[in-house]
């Protein structure tokens, strides 16, 4: 049982939210201990994680070895020039809040620098704690759409003990099996994609390609689909890496997985989306006229 797992004294941060999430609108409420904080992270993901020389970073790094770029006070020196240097990847990466979340509560502001004999066990909870997180997330975007209401009462059920796993102490959630709770919440989470995709509204566009063949997969990888009616489509898991969705009509798609990285949204319409987050945006290129759902920013490096 969940609940019978080790959790942290400090109690839950989502515990009081949980009745109020139904309550409001997706755009007027925010969650910041979802969203990365690097003032209050000691650089984990420049640390923990590894990488391999490529289009999105300047050379091989492996796991638990600092990034040569962190400075002495676990900031980045070179921040404000990261897509210039050769770090694009750096830029899309989303911990969903797990990285100050396990700075500050989770080991309790102990660093590992400071203490390096629990600094292999720290690398190694931040992907759970992210897939955690990012689970969490996915909940709150259902229980906060008017349109998914007939699902928030099974997920308000569920949402408390998916919650509480984010308090676990390190060797419990590396004990995790975190497939298994994704698992049991994805139910939830297909039902409120089928229910937003049969939603769609009617194309406005008095002229554009018509919905073309059923597509999976691998099969939106460098694809031209510019003009084309994607209203309700399910890219899921798919790999879309370049793929031209210029002026696309995309309206009530689900994203949840999807490769995004270099794939053209200029002039597309995304809004009425699910799942659909800002590392996402961050990793595609965009422009002054693509729409937007209302939660979601255009990213600076968009033109």
């Amino acid at each position: 049982m969940i609940l019978s797992l080790q959790l942290r004294s400090a109690g839950s941060y989502y515990d009081k939210e949980v009745c109020m999430l139904s309550n409001h609108s997706l755009h007027h409420i925010e969650h910041p201990h979802l969203q990365a904080d690097c003032e209050q992270c000691y650089g984990l993901c420049c640390v923990a994680l590894p990488y391999g020389k490529s289009s999105d970073f300047a050379f091989d790094k492996s796991s638990g070895t600092p990034c040569p770029n962190l400075r002495e006070d676990y900031r980045c020196g070179i921040h404000t020039q990261l897509r210039q240097k050769g770090f694009k990847g750096c830029t899309v990466y989303d911990c969903f809040g797990a990285g100050q979340k396990l700075s500050q509560v989770t080991y309790a502001d102990r660093s590992w620098r400071t203490h390096p004999e629990t600094a292999r066990e720290m690398y190694d909870c931040l992907p759970v704690l992210r897939q955690i997180h990012e689970l969490i997330s996915y909940m709150r975007e259902v229980m906060m759409r008017p349109d998914t209401s007939s699902l928030h009462a099974s997920l308000e059920k569920a949402y408390p003990d998916v919650a509480r796993l984010s308090d676990l102490e390190p060797a419990a959630l590396l004990q995790l099996d975190i497939t298994s709770h994704r698992a049991n919440v994805n139910t939830l989470l297909i039902q409120a994609s089928e229910i937003v995709r049969s939603s769609a509204p009617a194309t406005t566009k008095a002229k554009g390609k018509p919905k073309g063949k059923k597509r999976s997969g691998m099969d939106f990888l460098g694809a031209n689909l510019q003009g084309t009616d994607l209203r309700g489509t399910s890219f899921r898991g798919a790999l879309m890496i370049a793929a031209n969705l210029r002026n696309a009509d995309v309206r009530n798609a689900d994203w949840i997985g999807a490769d995004l990285r270099d794939t053209d949204l200029g002039g597309a319409d995304l809004r009425g989306g699910i799942f659909l987050t800002q590392s996402q945006l961050n990793a595609a290129m965009g422009s002054a006229d693509t729409l937007l759902p209302d939660h979601l920013s255009k990213p600076s490096h968009w033109r």
